[in-house]
């Protein structure tokens, strides 16, 4: 093979490779979240391709140029690394868009994310008009931070409520029951646990009222969730128990009428 030849292969495999690694950054770093509020943890992990000694990794917060945090880290023998941020105190007051750069040695690198403060963080408290088909409707008061209340409808088959929702952000949903139509009782007429579904997943959720009339529930929620069903062992009265109070009212008012004829006739 000619000398120029072989020469230029060795030239184009030593760039090629060169872009290769060049392409790989040393530090990588990123959040558990690309959204924040006020008081939440901010959890921030990353890797080091090449540990050089007890060197440590630098993490500050940029918002606006003004830096919000800082912290020094020990980098674990396979290059790992990982702290929390608390998002909150003096420093943490503007929503908007944070960044965190990562500094190891003379190598950065950076990711985003965005922080609401509870000032500017938006909550809806407003009461809902439920569809409950041939029933009518009823209200049921709620209370949304993350997100929207899109639709409340009744499913029968079930004994649910259905709660459609926009979910811009990971939040959290305070329901105020009517105990007239929807609730979760034992056979001895004691309350029982409801059943929480979002988008047909199993889901936690807290009681903080009990009333005699009512009670109000929270559950959480996270961006981009659809569909909460509230799942109890009734929702609005049956037709059929209508059906028997109808019915029952028609009998005592024959047996007054029939009552009336008679002492009439006497």
């Amino acid at each position: 093979m000619d000398s120029k030849i072989l020469f230029s292969i060795i030239i184009l495999l030593t760039i090629s490779t060169g872009s290769i690694f060049a392409q790989e950054p040393l530090i990588s770093v990123q959040t558990d979240d690309n959204n924040y509020d006020e008081g939440d943890t901010v959890v921030v992990s990353g890797n080091i391709i090449t540990v050089i000694g007890k060197t440590p990794v630098i993490l500050q917060i940029f918002t606006e140029g003004n830096r919000v945090d800082i912290a020094q880290l020990t980098v674990a023998q396979d290059g790992s690394f990982t702290t929390t941020f608390l998002a909150e105190g003096a420093l943490w007051k503007k929503s908007g868009d944070y960044t965190i750069v990562a500094s190891y040695q003379k190598h950065q690198i950076e990711t985003q994310f965005s922080y609401t403060s509870k000032s500017d963080a938006i909550v809806t408290t407003e009461h809902y008009e439920v569809d409950a088909g041939s029933h009518g409707t009823f209200d049921v008061e709620y209370t949304i931070k993350g997100g929207t209340v899109k639709n409340m409808v009744v499913d029968s088959e079930i004994f649910a409520v259905r709660v459609q929702i926009d979910a811009t952000d990971e939040g959290t949903i305070t329901l105020d029951l009517p105990r007239e139509f929807i609730g979760a009782e034992k056979q001895d007429g004691k309350d029982d646990i409801f059943i929480i579904q979002i988008d047909g997943t199993d889901a936690a959720y807290e009681e903080s009222v009990v009333n005699s009339d009512s009670r109000v529930i929270t559950i959480d929620f996270e961006q981009d969730d659809s569909y909460i069903e509230i799942i109890g062992t009734y929702v609005v009265p049956e037709f059929g128990t209508i059906v028997m109070v109808i019915l029952v009212v028609g009998i005592m008012v024959t047996i007054a009428a029939t009552r009336n004829k008679l002492q009439i006739k006497i």
